[in-house]
């Protein structure tokens, strides 16, 4: 009986995930659900993929580095960076209008938007599970302008969770 009790808190949190998404779950996306959770500031803001219906409402900005991006990104994003971000390269957005920010997964791109709420930008959301996230879903994503299926996975650690999509490295 202790073994069973030991694994019920794992058991209740993979049932719950199922029933929440309402589709079929394999364990990949459980565990890359887990991942994420361990990611994430609870208290900063994040937007699934499945509720953007129109990227129109957005600035968006790309956090990943530039070779990353020149791989592949969200239609109409800017590249802002990481390593070399500054809020210079910001400065042209509107404080007041809705800000997506994102990356491969969504840690870099947090950290960035902690530093545009600071900098009083009003509205700033995450992207959950980054671009990683957005392919898994089967959104688009483009080189430039011109559609593609290549997604820049940071590492071939973080490669493992793109389950739809070409990895590069």
């Amino acid at each position: 009986m202790r073994l069973y009790s030991r694994h019920l808190p794992f058991s209740l949190v993979a049932f719950f995930l199922v029933f929440q998404l309402g589709t079929q779950v394999s364990a990949q996306s459980i565990a890359y659900t887990t991942l994420l959770s361990t990611l994430y500031d609870s208290d900063f803001p994040i937007v699934k993929p499945s509720r953007l219906t129109d990227l129109t409402k957005y600035q968006i900005l790309d956090t990943r580095e530039k070779e990353e991006f020149e791989v592949s990104h969200l239609q109409d994003a800017q590249w802002v960076g990481y390593d070399s971000f500054s809020m210079e390269n910001v400065a042209e957005l509107d404080k007041n209008q809705p800000v997506l920010v994102y990356c491969t997964v969504g840690s870099r791109s947090q950290e960035i938007g902690k530093k545009l709420q600071n900098a009083g930008y009003k509205e700033v959301y995450n992207l959950y599970g980054g671009l990683i996230g957005w392919a898994n879903e089967g959104k688009p994503i483009v080189q430039g302008d011109s559609p593609t299926n290549r997604i820049h996975t940071y590492s071939q650690s973080w490669g493992i969770w793109l389950t739809k999509g070409e990895k590069v490295y």
